[in-house]
């Protein structure tokens, strides 16, 4: 941990840390707008755990699990998925910009990360998307985080998580550029995009998230009890 950490850190600290030594997986747009999705679940009353598809080496999720704390929401588990792998090989729809490995982790350091914080760490589930999600998500979501980088890995992100999106509850997909809605959007990724249009099948559902950089974001909410997809 750097020691520059201040000893009784606060939000804005931690913010700050991450931007500094962890800026290849954070930004000053991915914060902001994962902490508002975050604090509207408390105030909506939103039941369900949180779910990170893609944690590397714990950055957001350690940013996620302290905005819940800061907002009174300590009650609610995150659960993380990674294949501690790196990436897999590319799909026929994904560019080629990284080699298969690229972004391989350790759990080691996601739990070294919040130990640092004094944080409590998530639940951590190692393997592919495929082997793990069927079965190892919690039964109800309240927020779940996507950030997969392929088409293959968004779509079975999609397929498992939706089905148990809590009412009310958000789905955030990274990388999902609508050059459309938002000409600024990073479009490096556009697989993630493809997925989702392949999930959905109609006109997509997913708003597009706005920051004053290239964020490339999309929100799905879940319907309200009784309504259909």
């Amino acid at each position: 941990m750097n020691s520059r950490r201040p000893t009784t850190p606060s939000l804005a600290d931690l913010h700050d840390w991450l931007l500094e030594h962890h800026a290849d997986t954070v930004d000053a747009d991915r914060l902001p707008a994962i902490r508002t999705e975050l604090e509207q679940l408390g105030g909506r009353g939103v039941p369900g755990d949180v779910v990170e598809l893609g944690c590397y080496r714990g950055a957001m999720a350690l940013w996620m699990r302290t905005v819940l704390d800061a907002s009174g929401q300590s009650w609610r588990s995150i659960h993380v998925y990674d294949s501690f792998q790196g990436l897999p090989e590319r799909g026929e729809k994904d560019p080629d910009l990284f080699a298969a490995g690229f972004l391989r982790a350790d759990p080691e350091q996601l739990l070294a990360l919040h130990d640092g914080w004094d944080r409590t760490p998530p639940k951590i589930h190692p393997g592919w998307f495929a082997d793990t999600l069927p079965d190892q998500l919690p039964a109800e979501i309240a927020f779940a985080y996507l950030d997969g980088d392929y088409y293959d890995s968004i779509l079975t992100s999609l397929t498992a998580c939706v089905p148990r999106m809590a009412p009310g509850g958000t789905l955030i997909v990274d990388d999902y550029a609508d050059l459309q809605a938002n000409p600024k959007a990073w479009d490096g990724l556009p697989g993630v995009k493809a997925a989702c249009e392949d999930y959905f099948r109609a006109l997509s559902p997913l708003e597009v998230v706005e920051g004053a950089g290239d964020l490339a974001f999309g929100r799905y909410t879940a319907p309200a009890a009784g309504a259909g997809r």
